[in-house]
């Protein structure tokens, strides 16, 4: 059975429940089950004896983080090591508590697999949670019966994956969040501070010099337009928010707007180049046929227009007679040091090796590029910050100064 036709598993209920524990004592809550037995089963292994129970409403799809599946992943790869079966190790971790969705998702996981479906083809049914290439190499493990083994090199690459993108983000934060409290300071200036400066001005009876006249202007203008402004950019924020959640499209447009930015746009294109080679590598080294890899690469990298141009790009290019190498050269979007070495691994016969090695020495060129734009944007940070603080104070002391020196 496909993934794509696999029935959907029964809705989940929130239910309120009264009951007293082995104290005696009253005890309520609320637990999400399929019915009410589920929950008399729930509260029975903690030593609960029901009163009362009450289905208030659905209970909606499960929601978990990134880090949660990595969790599930790593500890059903450890379950499966320490030879559970695979449906006695998801229930196991459908009874770990916690206030992500994962225990929900385990246990359908399991009363899907106790039903006759594939592992693979239940995780399909969530797809939010996890992607096609998590299901294909799960495909790939259950059909080889190594499927510990695939589990565990699942949540070596997504733990490295947070990894990255946790310096990415850290390196780019600092110098964003610094500009922008430039900003807001420079504005904060422009509309509280300035004005006093102009009732001054206004009384000295003598032209100003030409950058006093820009940073009145600028007050001026500040002080009109900065809640208009403000709206302005909030709603735009969200307008692109909602865009990228709906279009395809603005996906693509955003992520070339994402590869072409100064310093970080060869940053950003290194680290989807190794995550794009890991992925295709690990599909390689689990036995999926090179043809039959690029469906599960649809978003491998994390950034629509890089996904678009090398996966659909580069399987078109294969199904006309082309050589990989020569593809990923076509597509315009992978680095020349990651292309090289594939088109030698092509002649030798060992391109799922070569393809995990170019993904470790991207990384560890993403680790230096990241490096390199800390160290170049913190003086950077100051200059712009010093100029924009410090200027603005020099426009606003400039007419005092020449009126000292008149008089």
């Amino acid at each position: 059975m496909s993934a794509a036709h696999a029935p959907q598993g029964p809705s989940e209920w929130r239910f309120a429940w009264r009951g007293l524990d082995a104290s005696g004592a009253t005890r309520r809550g609320t637990l999400i089950a399929l019915d009410a037995a589920a929950v008399r089963d729930a509260l029975k292994r903690e030593r609960i004896t029901v009163l009362a129970i009450e289905r208030r409403s659905s209970a909606g799809a499960p929601k978990a983080r990134h880090a949660d599946v990595t969790c599930f992943t790593r500890q059903l790869a450890s379950l499966l090591r320490a030879g559970l079966p695979l449906a006695n190790a998801l229930e196991l971790l459908a009874l770990s508590p916690g206030p992500n969705g994962m225990p929900r998702i385990a246990a359908a996981l399991a009363r899907d697999i106790a039903g006759g479906l594939r592992f693979a083809d239940s995780l399909a049914q969530h797809p939010a949670r996890f992607n096609a290439l998590y299901c294909q190499l799960v495909a790939v493990g259950e059909a080889s019966g190594a499927l510990a083994a695939v589990l565990a090199r699942l949540a070596d690459d997504r733990e490295r994956a947070a990894a990255q993108r946790a310096k990415v983000r850290a390196a780019l934060t600092y110098p964003v969040a610094v500009l922008l409290l430039a900003l807001v300071i420079t504005a904060a200036l422009l509309v509280w501070v300035v004005p006093t400066f102009k009732q001054i001005f206004d009384g000295f009876g003598a032209a100003l010099p030409a950058p006093t006249q820009i940073v009145l202007m600028l007050s001026a203008g500040a002080a009109r337009w900065s809640v208009p402004a403000a709206v302005a950019a909030a709603t735009g924020a969200l307008a692109m928010q909602a865009a990228l959640r709906r279009s395809e499209t603005a996906r693509i447009a955003f992520g070339r707007t994402l590869l072409k930015l100064p310093l970080c746009g060869t940053l950003l294109t290194t680290l989807c180049a190794a995550r794009w080679s890991r992925a295709l590598g690990t599909l390689l080294a689990a036995g999926t046929p090179l043809a039959d890899a690029f469906d599960s690469l649809a978003h491998a990298s994390g950034n629509a227009f890089f996904d678009r141009a090398a996966s659909a790009g580069i399987s078109e290019r294969l199904r006309h007679g082309e050589r990989l190498a020569a593809a990923m050269r076509a597509a315009g979007c992978f680095p020349a040091d990651v292309v090289q070495p594939v088109a030698v691994a092509e002649e030798s016969g060992a391109l799922d090796a070569m393809l995990l090695d170019v993904a470790s020495l991207a990384d560890r060129q993403v680790d230096e590029k990241i490096a390199l734009v800390s160290s170049l944007c913190e003086p950077l940070v100051i200059v712009v910050l010093g100029a924009l603080v410090g200027g603005l104070v020099v426009a606003m002391y400039l007419p005092i100064i020449q009126l000292g020196n008149v008089v």
